[in-house]
């Protein structure tokens, strides 16, 4: 396994650039009870400089996350439609507050079918993958983004056994899943099998309830922008720390919140 200690940079803007040539991700999270962890992704991928975001939420809320991410565009939920914008996207994230249904678990099979491109699988999309026995069926990379306790539950193991030996755990993910792994928590761990990042920014005040959103719409956009998966995770998760860093010498640990780091991505990216 060869440590990787530097991580890449974006390209830079051409002067003629347009919104088309940066890169379009859809999100497919967000339900009833936990469309703030939709509006974070989007969020966070439109900050990190994706020319276009669209999220697929189910009918009833598709009205209501303009007003929270303007920027961003919304479609529904059902499968032709997820299944048609999945196909045009240049990434897609899919799992945040998504809930561990059965609908869940189709809609994954669903985007994995239908993306030509890479797909970030985060929270709900990871825990109706568990255990995980065998590698995901997908067109293009995918990118598994579990905390401890999902990457346990994927591994039938315990959390305790992860925390233990992380690197065996991401390892592990990585045979398993046929993709890149990036495990989250303190030094978070990014991994393809070959190659090994271990992050040194970030602070425990990210310990809050969204921060894993963010991270999710941050590698997207990051992917969207033509990074290559391992590429994008090391430096999601560079950036994602230091945008915590940033926060918590100004506004201090406790009171950091997932949408402080939205607004310090940008200020991050190299």
């Amino acid at each position: 396994m060869r440590r990787v200690r530097r991580v890449p940079k974006l390209p830079p803007r051409a002067p003629d650039v347009h919104k088309g040539d940066l890169g379009r991700v859809l999100v497919v999270a967000g339900s009833g009870e936990m469309l703030g962890a939709a509006v974070l992704c989007a969020r966070a991928a439109a900050r990190s400089g994706a020319g276009l975001v669209r999220v697929s939420l189910p009918a009833a809320l598709g009205s209501l996350l303009p007003l929270a991410v303007p920027e961003a565009t919304t479609c529904t939920r059902s499968a032709g439609a997820v299944r048609r914008h999945a196909a045009e996207a240049d990434a897609v994230v899919v799992g945040p507050g998504l809930t561990a249904a059965a609908s869940t678990r189709a809609l994954v099979r669903s985007v994995l079918a239908a993306a030509e491109r890479p797909v970030v699988l985060d929270a709900d999309a990871l825990n109706v993958s568990a255990p995980l026995v065998e590698p995901f069926d997908a067109q293009a990379a995918v990118v598994l983004t579990p905390h401890p306790g999902e990457a346990a539950r994927l591994l039938g193991a315990s959390t305790a056994a992860v925390q233990a030996d992380r690197v065996g755990a991401v390892e592990a993910l990585c045979q398993r899943s046929g993709g890149v792994v990036l495990l989250k928590g303190p030094r978070t761990l990014v991994c393809d099998g070959a190659r090994l990042y271990e992050n040194g920014t970030g602070n425990p005040g990210m310990a809050t309830g969204g921060a894993g959103d963010v991270l999710a719409g941050l590698l997207g956009a990051l992917l969207a922008r033509g990074l290559g998966a391992f590429d994008a995770a090391c430096l999601a998760a560079r950036v994602h720390g230091a945008a915590g860093d940033r926060v918590a010498r100004t506004r201090g640990v406790e009171g950091l919140i997932a949408s402080d780091l939205c607004d310090a991505i940008s200020k991050e990216l190299p």
